[in-house]
């Protein structure tokens, strides 16, 4: 019987008075071009125990602070885990995020075996990325977890679970399990509730039912096509490149270590929060492209034109989207997609025309609206790339069936949505 790929953890929380405002910080891939989030963060942490002095936003890579601040990271590891990381749960953690619509996401916080999980392309082990890994975004995230004391992903894993055995059961008995913490999220972040899962029968009912969900028969009962898989358990649904680097980070390391070390060393698992995919307060959104330094009108006649380039298909095409700068929009149909989705289509163009144009630049944006928002800036030219929805009922079927998905393809929820940096684990 193989190993479970998620199992309970040595999970680490401030003192019980110490306020999630500013205590939890947002993933650090948020608001890239938007520094001034990130002051306001800096504003409000200051002085006080968060996790945002433990963490690198990708804001300031390239900037004259990285070096100070990955220094600084290390000496503020150090400190927490003997002063501010009082609390230590030995299990799983069950949380409530209640989002800005007040809809609550249910989760469960353990540890995800990196021994069943690969990011390389073709790879089938239990633990998936949903979208392909880039592999020049680790290097960066490597420099902050090589040799470092904690650990505080914000990786968000999904499991396909329709019967909803895994997560809710544990919801149902909330009252009975000692409440952790209940505050708001800085700067507009939701709600979140979170309980301790240390009983034995309750971590058992957890066991039993991944066991079910990586069963081989009706992993081949639900995917006749994928039949001769490793069962797909969970797929990353957010915070791919964070799982990856600490997948990096544990083949760097294991060729250090004997095999008694292997077995047992704290930098084999990462920690994440699962959530079930049919869940109705999951949502997946498209993410967005915006390219700096060209116009709408002029990266529509590169589009036509790669577009024609592609030979001409035989059906037409049900691939539309919208451009828009400060001008207005555009609504653009593609007759010769190279790639069954429209995303993936629009990466393909990207991947062509950037490089001939050095001047240019791409964000990926979460919200519409943030999206207009960059691209209507007067400083420089900017268009936003509007993509279609994604059905989340396609995302496992897509990763099962035809491999990884486009990089970028979906988000989960909006940003202020995304998993807030909170429960800590010693990996050093």
């Amino acid at each position: 019987m193989a190993l479970p790929c998620f199992v309970p953890a040595d999970i680490l929380l401030p003192s019980a008075d110490t306020p999630l405002d500013p205590w939890a910080c947002i993933a650090v891939d948020q608001f890239t071009s938007q520094p001034e989030y990130w002051q306001r963060a800096e504003q409000l942490a200051q002085g006080h125990p968060s996790t945002l002095h433990i963490v690198l936003p990708e804001a300031y890579l390239g900037t004259p602070q990285e070096a100070q601040r990955l220094h600084d990271i290390r000496d503020t590891m150090e400190h927490y885990r003997i002063s501010v990381l009082t609390r230590q749960v030995h299990g799983f953690v069950y949380l409530e995020r209640t989002q800005m619509d007040g809809s609550v996401r249910q989760g469960l916080v353990g540890a995800v075996d990196l021994e069943a999980y690969d990011y390389q392309p073709g790879s089938k082990p239990a633990v998936r990325p949903s979208e392909a890994t880039v592999v020049e975004r680790i290097p960066p995230r490597l420099k902050v977890r090589r040799g470092a004391l904690l650990e505080t992903p914000h990786v968000m894993m999904l499991a396909d679970d329709p019967g909803k055995t895994l997560i809710e059961p544990v919801g149902q008995r909330k009252e009975e399990l000692p409440l952790l913490y209940d505050g708001e999220l800085m700067l507009g972040g939701g709600h979140l509730r979170g309980w301790a899962v240390e009983d034995p029968a309750l971590i058992e009912q957890i066991n039993g039912a991944l066991a079910a969900l990586a069963d081989p028969q009706a992993f081949a009962r639900r995917w006749p096509a994928a039949a001769d898989q490793t069962p797909m358990v969970l797929a990353v649904g957010d915070g791919n490149h964070s799982l990856a680097t600490a997948k990096a980070y544990w083949e760097e390391l294991k060729p250090t270590l004997s095999d008694a070390q292997k077995a047992t060393h704290p930098a084999r698992w990462c920690l994440a929060e699962v959530c079930n995919v049919h869940s109705p307060a999951i949502e997946i959104e498209p993410i967005h492209r915006v390219v700096f330094g060209v116009g709408a009108r002029e990266l529509y006649k590169a589009l036509d034109d790669w577009d024609k380039a592609q030979g001409d298909k035989t059906e037409p095409s049900r691939q539309r989207f919208q451009l828009a700068d400060r001008q207005g929009e555009i609504e653009v149909a593609l007759q010769n997609p190279p790639a069954p989705l429209t995303v993936g289509s629009i990466e393909a163009f990207l991947t062509s025309w950037l490089p001939q144009h050095p001047e240019a630049s791409v964000d990926y944006i979460h919200g519409a609206s943030t999206a207009l928002a960059l691209a209507a800036q007067p400083q420089r030219p900017a268009t936003a790339i509007l993509l279609p929805g994604f059905a989340k009922e396609d995302l496992f079927r897509g990763v099962v069936l035809g491999g990884v998905l486009p990089r970028k393809t979906f988000s989960m929820g909006h940003a202020e949505e995304k998993r807030y940096y909170n429960e800590c684990r010693v990996i050093g």
